[in-house]
């Protein structure tokens, strides 16, 4: 069976690293981007399972590309989890409003991470 591919989209190196070192080690086939205009490039190459997407980057924005991934026929049933530091009252509700299939915020926990990854991809299917 072949393991499911995630996507981290997060402009933040030291992030992305440690998403990805976690992940792999799960044995996830893991993949990243650091913009918007990379993810998109990804995800028209080799479409992931899910995408892990930061909301705050710049340029286009985490939200933004969810709404216009959600909008697109060809890309509207991948899983988008929003992936932020940002975890104010609201912010949750903000990212399911633009079209995420659920929340993780940051900084990640490394023993429980994989787990909610492998959630919401059982959740999903």
């Amino acid at each position: 069976m072949t393991a499911p591919s995630i996507l981290v989209v997060d402009d933040n190196p030291a992030n992305v690293k440690l998403a990805f070192f976690v992940l792999k080690a799960r044995g996830f086939d893991v993949r990243t981007a650091s913009n918007a205009e990379e993810a998109m490039a990804e995800i028209t190459t080799r479409p992931p399972t899910l995408v892990l997407m930061d909301l705050q980057m710049p340029g286009t924005d985490g939200l933004t590309l969810t709404r216009l991934l959600k909008a697109d026929p060809s890309t509207r049933g991948l899983i988008i989890i929003a992936f932020t530091a940002y975890a104010m009252e609201g912010d949750a509700e903000k990212a399911l409003d633009a079209g995420c299939d659920g929340y993780i915020s940051k900084p990640i926990d490394t023993r429980l991470f994989a787990d909610q990854v492998a959630g919401f991809l059982r959740t999903a299917r």
